[in-house]
């Protein structure tokens, strides 16, 4: 099966609990810096969940509307859990208001350093990227066939990095659904790739 390609490495480390803090009181500068820090990572998410670009940017902008004004009720524990769930929930009024599966929209990359897949930086030449980018978009059409909450839990494992204490943070439900969730949906995956689980780096965690 195609691998599931992940986020890059995260900004370095900064006292995120204090940017929280000073944001709760009205600070746009902490908030904006908590922005920098998070919003490509909760795009991406969106633009997996959705499929497409516009869709996606209205749910990161309602997502971190909703954040700013609800930062009193943060009570801690991983933000960007918290910042994830609100963005899932706005995934989820998204897909309610279509009332169907989303089509997959193949021409519909996001642009610049808003892509939701990486390329690597090594200079590939035109041939690897073409083939690149047709994987991508199996990938992305093959993640868009999964329910909601499979893929989520696969988004958020698989190619995003969290664990599964923060999907199940953000997801409020325990460790062992999320497993169960994000089992069902690599499975479900392989099947439409017509891969083994001997072939598919999704497996490797357990």
């Amino acid at each position: 099966m195609t691998d599931l390609p992940r986020e890059p490495e995260a900004m370095a480390a900064v006292d995120e609990s204090a940017l929280v803090s000073r944001a709760a009181t009205g600070d746009l500068d902490a908030f904006n810096t908590l922005v920098d820090l998070h919003q490509r990572a909760i795009y991406n998410l969106c633009f997996r969940m959705l499929g497409s670009r516009m869709p996606a940017e209205d749910a990161t902008q309602d997502a971190l509307v909703s954040a700013f004004r609800g930062l009193a009720r943060f009570k801690g524990g991983s933000f960007r859990a918290w910042l994830s769930r609100i963005a899932a929930n706005a995934c989820t009024d998204e897909l309610r208001r279509r009332g169907r599966r989303p089509a997959v929209s193949l021409d519909a990359a996001p642009p610049g350093s808003e892509s939701a897949v990486d390329v690597a930086d090594a200079g590939p030449g035109p041939e690897t990227l073409a083939m690149q980018s047709e994987q991508e978009r199996t990938v992305r059409e093959a993640l868009l066939l999964l329910p909601p909450d499979q893929r989520l839990a696969v988004i958020m494992c698989d190619m995003q990095g969290c664990s599964y204490e923060e999907i199940a943070e953000t997801m409020r439900t325990s460790i062992g659904t999320v497993k169960s969730r994000i089992a069902r949906g690599r499975d479900k995956l392989r099947r439409q790739f017509g891969g083994s689980a001997e072939r598919s780096s999704v497996s490797d965690r357990p």
